[in-house]
């Protein structure tokens, strides 16, 4: 069986023939669609392509806070309590200022 043949046998199409073909509306309804529909994709995965704030930003965000919610708070920003800070967070010494706390924190979460 050719080709012509088997088209010969299909049963006729049961739509006009102006709406078989696409035109110049169609495509502009189809444009528009996709321009949506990427729309929602960049919207969707927006918080996940997000830029995160440094362990810098992340340490001076702490700022103004009590000594010991500071140092717990950075902690938790650097996964684990830095050394030099182990006496002030328990209570064994009193709490460094601000400026010391934040170059031990940066020094240490570089390492």
């Amino acid at each position: 069986m050719t080709r012509d043949e088997l088209l010969a046998r299909l049963s006729p199409p049961r739509l006009p023939l102006d709406m078989a073909a696409l035109g110049w509306r169609e495509m502009l309804a189809l444009a528009g669609i996709g321009l949506l529909a990427g729309l929602a994709v960049a919207l969707l995965l927006r918080p996940l392509l997000a830029r995160r704030p440094s362990r810098r930003a992340l340490i001076r965000a702490t700022r103004g806070q009590p000594p010991q919610d500071r140092i717990l708070a950075i902690a938790r920003i650097l996964g684990r309590l830095p050394d030099p800070l182990r006496p002030a967070a328990y209570g064994a010494a009193p709490a460094p200022d601000d400026a010391t706390l934040e170059r031990i924190a940066l020094r240490r979460g570089r390492r």
